[in-house]
């Protein structure tokens, strides 16, 4: 078995959507204001479904940044597990459609699941074909910021900041 990177951060959504694409967003903007050591990997997931197959099975530690779908105000975040996710996950529309969450059965079934946390904001506009995000959903930023610094000081990994000249 190949040795598998210790933490992936993994933005996922459509920035074609609005807030919808909050995760992907998110993680180039970490990635500027972040170096990665070897251990960690900063990753634009977008839409890709299963072409996420083996950046999923190939680490231990997942940390997804998404927008969820609740009855909340926006801009509120969350975080989950993967059992606690699950209940907050949408049942699929269509045989056709590939959800993160078959995504994470398939990775189950091939036997190399890794530690999976959710961290999530609710969406203040998704659905208008809109390349920009709300305001408020960049300006919380810097909370998920915390949230995931958090989550990797957990895991006993580190982000290194960048001088910025």
């Amino acid at each position: 078995m190949i040795d598998k990177n210790f933490v992936t951060i993994l933005g996922i959504g459509n920035i074609l959507l609005q807030d919808e694409g909050f995760g992907v967003h998110f993680v180039r903007w970490i990635s500027e204001r972040y170096s990665a050591a070897d251990e960690i990997k900063i990753i634009d997931g977008g839409t890709l479904g299963y072409a996420l197959l083996d950046i999923v099975s190939g680490c231990r530690n997942l940390i997804v940044i998404d927008v969820l779908k609740v009855d909340d105000a926006p801009g509120s975040l969350y975080r989950f597990n993967q059992q606690e996710m699950e209940i907050h996950l949408p049942p699929p529309t269509t045989a056709h459609e590939v959800t993160f969450s078959d995504l994470l059965f398939k990775v189950e079934l091939m036997g190399e699941s890794p530690e999976v946390i959710f961290l999530c904001i609710v969406p203040g506009k998704y659905g208008d074909m809109d390349m920009e995000m709300t305001p408020l959903m960049r300006e919380k930023f810097p909370a998920m910021e915390k949230l995931l610094l958090a989550e990797l000081n957990r895991l006993n990994v580190h982000l290194e900041k960048v001088a910025h000249a």
